[in-house]
């Protein structure tokens, strides 16, 4: 294997990668055609794999392939091999465990109870630690992925039933995840005690969904029942008599929710509505309280597209600069074939974002982005902003400075990689960018732009450790020395 960085690594290592979505329907006739659907619109969740595992009331089928969901799940040929009326998916970007064939979900196993397949989205912060004990005791792990443990874990419960089994597994494990189970007769959803990750349940035909975002419902035309609460667990079965029963059941002692504000500021698709709240209007709120606290004379209010968008209609708004899309993305940047030479390598950014020069050239113009985690995509976009001519640049961050590294399921680089831990001043970091001056929302500006209130330091409503450094959860896997990640990895070509 080459690895040689390409030119996807340098486009891409800037940003901040979720691990994943979620997608289980429950007793309707076109469930692997619905869950590919669902799992197209939390595409933007994870782009390395997607899986589906369905089962027929006789035999489990999967389908698991790398790459985008409409590369594979559009052909009639493949959702022909998931029959069956129950079906969950998932789509994966990597956090733990490589990107190979093994590690994409939903994984199964055979276990004394029956078959199970299960998916998750998020991270757990002593997975690790599991795995150690679990392989000590003689246990076999087939990939690299946290999500087995939780088999592992479910295989070896006491319990009778495998709800009871399942519920006694993911109460062993701490983080922040959405997790969904299938079985022969079942679907199970879970969420971590305080809701780090989210996941909602809808209803299509009468038949219960479970998915990582609303829009998931919105594109098979499915109806949002609620959010599945923070700690909770609900079993939907089906009876003998092709009812569907809904089980409930709540920790016995309960947390308050601390959503994670990365969903708000970068991860959810606009248009979804998250914890009761829309994105889109999270997002144009930011924008709002930075023109207010960040304000800057201009010309013009430019989005670094897609994500700073609905930040920078809100700057603008509250601004009074007009709004302009003064850089065209390119939507249709695949693999390429090009021999990632440092010169072709220059070209990183323009191959994902052109300057529109009629609307920039002799301007002085605001960039809003959504977040800045290396910074060294901002350079080479406002070198291409002022080759198109533009007389001042000025960038506005619609978020805080991240300062901490993510262990619930955001792939983000080491602490001294962050633009913010390499400068001891905003106007160092503003100088590396090559900006005319740099503001980043305040985390007061963030918290009433998402919730409506400022930061309740003793009980913070949201999760922000990347902000703030106050994680919500032990981070056993970090503290214990004994568990540096030294995973093995057999040779495979998937």
């Amino acid at each position: 294997m080459n690895h040689s960085l390409s030119i996807e690594d340098d486009i891409d290592g800037d940003t901040l990668h979720e691990e994943c979505g979620v997608f289980g329907i429950l007793g309707h006739p076109d469930a692997a055609t619905l869950t590919a659907l669902g799992l197209h619109a939390l595409q933007h969740r994870g782009q390395e794999a997607a899986g589906i595992v369905s089962f027929d009331g006789q035999r489990f089928h999967s389908e698991r392939r790398m790459g985008l969901v409409g590369d594979h799940y559009t052909d009639p040929a493949t959702l022909a091999r998931l029959p069956g009326d129950r079906s969950i998916g998932h789509v994966r970007y990597s956090t733990t465990g490589e990107t190979i064939l093994r590690n994409v979900q939903p994984l199964f196993a055979e276990l004394e109870v029956g078959g199970i397949a299960i998916a998750h989205n998020g991270n757990f912060t002593n997975g690790l630690t599991m795995r150690r004990q679990l392989i000590a005791d003689g246990a076999i792990c087939q990939s690299t992925s946290d999500t087995e443990v939780v088999l592992h874990l479910i295989a070896r419960s006491k319990h009778p039933s495998s709800s009871d089994r399942f519920i006694d597994a993911i109460r062993q494990m701490e983080g922040g995840y959405s997790m969904l189970a299938m079985t022969r007769t079942k679907l199970i959803a879970a969420r971590d005690p305080i809701g780090i990750r989210p996941l909602v349940m809808g209803e299509l035909d009468g038949k219960p969904i479970f998915c990582s975002e609303t829009c998931a419902l919105d594109i098979i035309g499915a109806k949002y029942v609620r959010d599945v609460e923070n700690g909770e667990v609900i079993i939907c079965e089906i009876q003998s008599d092709g009812s569907i029963t809904i089980d409930a059941r709540k920790p016995d002692v309960s947390q308050p929710e601390r959503l994670c504000l990365f969903e708000y500021v970068y991860f959810a698709r606009p248009d979804s509505v998250v914890g009761g709240r829309n994105v889109y209007v999270a997002r144009k709120n930011m924008g709002i309280n930075l023109a207010k606290e960040a304000p800057v004379e201009a010309d013009v209010v430019v989005p670094v597209p897609d994500g700073g968008t609905p930040a920078a209609i809100g700057y603008a708004q509250a601004s009074g600069i007009p709004f302009e899309l003064g850089i065209i993305r390119n939507h249709y940047v695949g693999r390429t074939f090009i021999e990632p030479t440092q010169q072709i390598r220059a070209f990183g950014v323009k191959l994902k974002h052109s300057a529109n020069r009629a609307i920039i050239e002799g301007k002085r113009v605001v960039l809003v982005d959504d977040s800045i985690v290396r910074g060294t995509t901002s350079v080479k976009i406002v070198q291409m902003i002022r080759d198109a001519g533009a007389r001042e640049v000025h960038i506005r961050v619609a978020s805080p400075m991240i300062y901490h590294p993510d262990f619930y399921g955001i792939d983000t680089p080491d602490a001294d990689k962050l633009l913010a831990n390499q400068y001891t001043s905003l106007k160092a970091m503003c100088d590396f960018i090559g900006a005319d001056s740099l503001e980043f929302l305040s985390i007061d500006g963030l918290y009433s732009a998402v919730g409506g209130a400022p930061r309740d330091n003793a009980q913070p409503q949201f999760t922000d450790h990347y902000f703030t450094g106050d994680y919500p959860t032990r981070l056993l896997d970090k503290e214990s020395t004994s568990n540096v990640r030294k995973l093995s990895v057999l040779a495979s070509n998937g």
